[in-house]
């Protein structure tokens, strides 16, 4: 059943709305994607926040466009195609979908993205992918920063042991 142009248009404001709240975009084929694998993939995006939708190529263009993305014509896309939606952080729909394809191989694959209002191509989304997630950079920079002060403590317990044994040395002699 086609849909009515006001339809249509509430569809056209949702995308171009969930666009401009996204920090970055991912393009898929999933032409060979079972409803069931769907949902699983929609679940794991929702717990990274990140959101996945199907629409028709000509409605995500025109929403493309509503977002100065021109350059972008998903119509030149092949097959089926849906867009992941980063809200969160620009890495994680693209680690979350890579690891999604390393289990599910050939029935989904990347096309392309958006990342800092730009078209990024598939191999690009896949080193987009390998990059690691906002929180493990926070963890990587809190333990390099922590990582003297921890040198530091080991070197004062270090004079305080030796200091200890050389009073044991010396309660010992007497």
């Amino acid at each position: 059943m086609s849909k009515t142009k006001l339809q249509k248009q509430d569809i056209i404001q949702n995308i171009t709305d969930k666009i401009s709240q996204s920090k970055s975009l991912v393009f898929v084929k999933f032409d060979k994607l079972g409803v069931g694998e769907n949902e699983e993939l929609r679940n794991e995006l929702r717990k990274e926040g990140g959101e996945y939708l199907a629409t028709k190529k000509t409605l995500l263009n025109i929403s493309l466009k509503n977002n100065n993305l021109e350059e972008i014509d998903t119509k030149s896309f092949e097959g089926q195609v849906a867009t992941i939606f980063g809200y969160e952080d620009e890495v994680v729909p693209a680690k979350v979908v890579e690891k999604f394809i390393a289990k599910n191989k050939e029935k989904m694959e990347f096309i392309g993205g958006v990342l800092e209002n730009k078209f990024i191509k598939s191999e690009q989304v896949v080193t987009l992918a390998k990059l690691p997630s906002k929180q493990e950079l926070y963890a990587k920079l809190v333990g390099s920063m922590n990582a003297p002060v921890s040198g530091f403590v080991n070197a004062l317990a270090g004079n305080l042991r030796g200091l200890v044994g050389v009073l044991k040395a010396i309660e010992e002699k007497k």
